[in-house]
C-alpha cells in the first residue's frame, strides 16, 4: 500500500445531484443514505458543487432570520429550494490517482468530512470520506513491517555488507543496515515514509559511495 491512493479506498457508487435538485430532495438523500454532503454535478458528470448538512443549516438560519417583505401578486423564484442556492461551489476534490495523504490535507484545510472523487479528466467517479481515510491508516506493525520489506528488495537489488533490515514499532519505522549508495539510502527513506501507516522513519543506514559528491564515505 506504499503511496496508497484515493481510488483504494474511495466508495465509487456515489450519490449526486444536479444544480435544479430541490432542496427537499437533497434532506430525504442525505438522512436516507446517512451521509453528510452530495456533490453537485452537470450533464457531464464534471463537479460544480457541494451540498452539505451544514450548508442546509445555514440557509434555514438565513431563511429564519431575512426580513420578509412580500409583494402582492408577485411570487418568489429565487427561494432558496435548489441545490443550486444552497451548495458550496467551486468544489473542493481529489484526484483518484493521488495518495490518501493528500486527501486528508484537503479535508483538513477545509475542514470538511467528504471530498469527491475525480478522474483526470475532472469527472465524478467516487468520493472519500475520513472515515475510510482512518481506516486506510491503521495498519498493525506487520503488515507494514512487510511492505518495508518488498520496498527494501526492489530498491537494494545488490546489498553491501548485509544490505538493510527493518523493525516496526508502533507504526516507527528504524531502518539498519548499509547500501552502496547515499542516493540509495536517501531514497529508501522517502520510500517508506510514503507507506500508509508509518508515523516517523528512524534511519540508521550507511552507504559507501557517496554518489551526491563522488567520494568514499568516510
Amino acid at each position: 500500500m506504499t503511496g496508497a491512493a484515493v481510488r483504494d479506498v474511495m466508495t465509487r457508487e456515489v450519490c449526486s445531484v444536479r444544480k435544479s435538485t430541490p432542496i427537499a430532495d437533497i434532506v430525504r438523500i442525505l438522512a436516507g443514505r446517512g451521509i453528510s454532503a452530495v456533490p453537485v454535478v452537470d450533464g457531464d458528470r464534471d463537479v460544480v458543487g457541494v451540498v452539505s448538512e451544514a450548508d442546509l443549516l445555514l440557509k434555514q438560519v438565513e431563511a429564519a432570520t431575512a426580513p420578509r417583505a412580500r409583494v402582492p401578486g408577485i411570487r418568489s423564484t429565487s427561494d432558496g429550494r435548489t441545490a443550486e442556492t444552497v451548495m458550496s461551489a467551486p468544489a473542493v476534490t481529489v484526484e483518484a490517482g493521488l495518495p490518501v495523504v493528500e486527501a486528508a490535507r484537503l479535508m483538513v484545510g477545509h475542514r470538511i468530512k467528504r471530498l469527491p472523487v475525480v478522474d483526470s479528466q475532472g469527472k465524478l467517479t467516487g468520493i472519500v470520506s475520513r472515515a475510510d481515510l482512518v481506516r486506510a491508516f491503521v495498519r498493525t506493525d506487520t503488515e507494514i513491517r512487510e511492505e518495508v520489506a518488498r520496498d527494501i528488495s526492489r530498491l537494494v537489488r545488490r546489498p553491501s555488507r548485509g544490505g538493510v533490515e527493518a523493525d516496526v514499532e508502533d507504526g516507527v519505522v528504524t531502518l539498519r543496515g548499509e547500501v552502496e549508495r547515499r542516493s540509495q539510502a536517501e531514497l529508501l527513506q522517502a520510500l517508506v515514509r510514503r507507506i500508509t501507516g508509518v508515523v516517523a522513519v528512524v534511519d540508521q543506514v550507511g552507504f559507501s559511495w557517496d554518489d551526491e559528491t563522488n567520494g568514499t564515505a568516510g
